[in-house]
């Protein structure tokens, strides 16, 4: 593996980092199977579950607040896929309680990534200075409020309408950094690849139970339909929060309910987890970092293929290969289903790799990449050779979005590889640049497709996410960011006990630790 150069102080790394093959470490105190950090894990996967339903249910909705407008005959058309046989445009026509334009609808959908992209540093920031528990409940709780009264703004003026979804983006933009800051100090390294992966891929659950609860409210009479999408997601957010704030600790050592052996596991691995003080922001370092920016390009790259396939599938599956506008929503479920059923399958593999020392975290985090980028980009070049085969569309689909979400165990958790003490900030800032996506993304594609919706140009879609894949997996593959660096702590280097135990493999390993029950005793 190549080095980079803020790396080169930590060549002999503690013997907790990286496994070897054949040397099993524990990852629990011995009897355990449910301890107060796998409560965590289920809330803040819930957690991001519950702000995925708020998020994407508008691009359901919006089809029923607008109607479904009939599609042109295409037969005349070149380099188009044919209207099924049995297509009554009369049929499918709606009338909705809204009369935006394209354009309108656009600024709408788009509206919430602003907010999204603008609180991602400062509430990353705050996390590290006023506990992940707050910033993270706070930014659900508040979006959940919005959710309430967003059917009243929608319907009171569009320019309330926008407003309200930049609200809603600022509230639950935070929430990515806030829980990093918490996982930095809750999850050990060895199993910080399996608990980052459970955590973070409730936003694909999320997604699911929206696509498919979103289109089944809009069919209600009762409130008028598309109302409900906002009123029931709202509501449920509301209650997570009640369970949150209740049965969540910023730190192990303040949870009243810890057991003491929980709280010894947990401890040993202290040097390699958050601590209480507050980092200051080493600014200069920071910017000047390769492993920085490499996981910065990651980010940007994986984001990119996300927004594109996130809002752009709806339009690519209607009006390409002329799936039944009432079965969308079902279509769309199902990549993401896969995807999290692939994260949690994942999550538990890499787990057990880490533990019995059959792969490095090292060459978890560069599997995990690889799978996630390499495999996807694959599938959406497959898309460009598909043509109207709508079986073997959803399928290329399905793949680029499932194996996507194996990289929670990839970059996602470089940010605590590399610096914990100031993991909230580190993807307060990359995520800032990502999010930026969901808006470069749908343009990029726009300019594409402007007047000129064939499979021609959606070709062209498809191939510029596989492009970013390629480049920045690549990029990520051969300058892998594991090593904590430097200006991770808050006193310099040369004061710290860099001191550790040489093991005769080329890459250092985790700590071993043995537990005796609830009696075991940190070492002074």
């Amino acid at each position: 593996m190549s080095t980079l150069p803020d790396q080169r102080h930590q060549e002999v790394e503690d013997p907790a980092r990286h496994g070897a093959a054949g040397d099993s470490l524990p990852t629990a105190p011995p009897g355990e199977w449910w301890g107060v950090r796998h409560t965590l894990v289920l809330l803040a996967s819930l957690g991001f579950g519950v702000s995925y339903t708020m998020r994407v249910n508008l691009s359901i909705a919006i089809v029923d607040m607008v109607g479904i407008h009939p599609l042109n005959n295409t037969d005349d058309l070149i380099d188009v896929c044919p209207l099924p046989d049995d297509y009554d445009p009369h049929q499918e026509e709606t009338i909705g309680d809204f009369a935006w334009g394209e354009t309108t609808q656009g600024l709408i959908l788009g509206s919430f990534y602003y907010g999204f992209a603008a609180s991602h540093f400062p509430v990353g920031r705050a996390a590290e200075y006023y506990g992940g528990r707050l910033t993270y409940g706070l930014g659900v709780l508040l979006c959940s409020l919005l959710t309430l009264l967003t059917p009243v703004c929608a319907t009171t003026s569009t320019e309330l309408f926008v407003t309200i979804r930049i609200a809603q983006g600022l509230a639950l933009g935070g929430c990515y950094p806030a829980m990093n800051t918490m996982m930095a100090t809750w999850f050990t390294p060895e199993e910080r690849s399996k608990y980052t992966t459970f955590t973070m891929t409730g936003s694909n659950l999320g997604t699911v139970v929206s696509y498919f609860l979103s289109g089944w409210l809009c069919d209600q009479e009762f409130m008028g339909g598309w109302p409900l999408t906002f009123y029931v997601f709202g509501a449920l957010g509301l209650a997570w929060s009640a369970a949150w704030f209740l049965l969540v600790c910023d730190r192990p050592e303040h949870h009243p309910r810890i057991s003491s052996a929980e709280l010894c596991f947990i401890k040993t691995s202290q040097q390699y987890m958050k601590e209480p003080e507050v980092v200051e922001i080493p600014w200069r370092a920071v910017v000047t970092s390769p492993c920085v920016w490499v996981i910065l390009v990651a980010t940007v790259g994986d984001n990119y293929g996300f927004y594109t396939l996130l809002t752009d599938l709806p339009t690519y599956l209607a009006n390409i290969q002329h799936f039944d506008v009432n079965e969308t929503g079902t279509l769309l479920m199902l990549p993401y289903l896969l995807a999290w059923l692939m994260s949690m399958t994942w999550g538990f593999l890499v787990g057990w790799l880490t533990t019995s020392g059959t792969l490095s975290v090292l060459r978890i985090r560069q599997l995990s990449q690889a799978l996630s980028y390499y495999v996807p980009a694959l599938a959406l070049v497959g898309m460009c050779f598909i043509s109207c085969n709508t079986t073997l569309a959803m399928v290329m689909l399905c793949v680029a979005v499932a194996l996507n979400a194996t990289n929670f165990a990839g970059y996602n958790c470089s940010h605590q590889d590399i610096a914990p003490n100031l993991a909230g900030t580190l993807m307060g800032i990359t995520n800032t640049c990502g999010s930026l996506m969901g808006v470069v993304a749908p343009a990029i594609t726009g300019v594409i497709i402007a007047d000129n919706e064939t499979l021609g140009a959606w070709r062209a879609v498809f191939l510029t996410p596989a492009m970013m894949y390629v480049v920045t997996c690549t990029l990520f593959l051969v300058f892998t960011p594991i090593h904590i660096q430097p200006w991770n702590y808050p006193k310099p280097a040369d004061k710290m006990d860099m001191t550790f135990t040489k093991e005769p493999t080329n890459e250092p390993r985790l700590p071993r630790v043995l537990f005796e029950g609830k009696e075991a005793e940190l070492a002074a």
